[in-house]
């Protein structure tokens, strides 16, 4: 049997606190089954945003997405992770990733390091979450047991390892990043390497005990009876880019709702995605083909 579908949306623009709530009480409608936050500058504090979520919403579940772990002192995101935990009555996801947009790191005063650094970092942050949160002398305490779920997201062999062996959630972009880019300029990866990654992940993950949900980030959905037409403006947008390659992309749902809830469908039964992520421009426009499918 198919691990059923879950749907998220990522909360991408920062409001004030009524309208902040206001648009979590919306995905809640909407049957969003979690609301995130990302970690970029210019965005929401992640924790914060979440606690006024959880205080807003009543089901869904919350979560990072994902951390900036050069951004982060392990010992000091542990106290914010059990501290969110706590107030969002144990509906906290803790979403971890390297980071990629070094600007960003210029902008905050932090180094940036190579990319072998980064995921040094990650895995240290990560090895330091389970020991100081797993220990029952910790305070404060998070609500969840063993601990906060743990969903990273990257790609290369090292990452790829990484949350073999400690995510529960193993999320996966569709995008790989543009060369000697600093801003985080996104490259999309075909069908066939996206395949090839999730492959990868699941051959160093055949040691562990139970498998973890697969989750794919979603940058576009259009709700269009003309699909060609949908995808021209993303096209033009990237060089070398097809119409007949684009409309291919994992990452893009395009088509009639009916359509789009078939290449929901497929995506699982190719990749084995059943949790999927949606930008906060695309919430209302993918929520039919939640209603359709969820808990499927």
């Amino acid at each position: 049997m198919p691990r059923p579908f879950r749907f998220g949306v990522n909360l991408l623009t920062a409001a004030p606190a009524e309208e902040w709530r206001a648009k979590c009480r919306r995905a809640e409608e909407l049957g969003y089954d979690v609301i995130l936050a990302p970690d970029h500058l210019g965005a929401p504090a992640p924790f914060p945003a979440l606690v006024a979520a959880a205080e807003a919403t009543e089901r869904p579940r919350l979560g990072t997405f994902v951390l900036n772990a050069g951004f982060w002192n392990p010992t000091l995101l542990a106290r914010e992770v059990a501290t969110t935990d706590a107030l969002t009555g144990g509906r906290l996801e803790l979403g971890l990733g390297t980071g990629y947009v070094g600007s960003e790191h210029e902008a905050a005063g932090l180094p940036f390091g190579s990319p072998r650094e980064r995921v040094d970092h990650l895995r240290r942050t990560v090895e330091e979450l389970d020991r100081l949160l797993g220990s029952p002398d910790h305070q404060p305490r998070p609500v969840q047991k063993p601990r906060v779920p743990l969903l990273i997201g990257g790609n290369g062999e090292r990452m790829m390892r990484l949350t073999a062996q400690h995510a529960d959630i193993a999320a996966f972009t569709g995008a790989r990043l543009a060369p000697g880019s600093t801003t985080g300029q996104l490259l999309p990866v075909t069908a066939a390497e996206l395949e090839e990654n999730v492959a990868r992940y699941l051959r160093l993950a055949e040691g562990r005990e139970e498998p973890a949900e697969l989750n794919l980030l979603l940058q576009m959905v259009a709700v269009t009876d003309d699909r060609e037409a949908a995808v021209r403006p993303l096209v033009e947008r990237v060089p070398g880019a097809t119409v007949e390659g684009a409309l291919e992309l994992p990452i893009l749902l395009i088509g009639t709702v009916d359509e789009i809830v078939a290449q929901v469908l497929a995506r699982r039964e190719q990749y084995g995605f059943s949790y999927l992520t949606v930008l906060e421009p695309y919430m209302e426009a993918f929520a039919p083909v939640v209603a359709e499918l969820s808990g499927r």
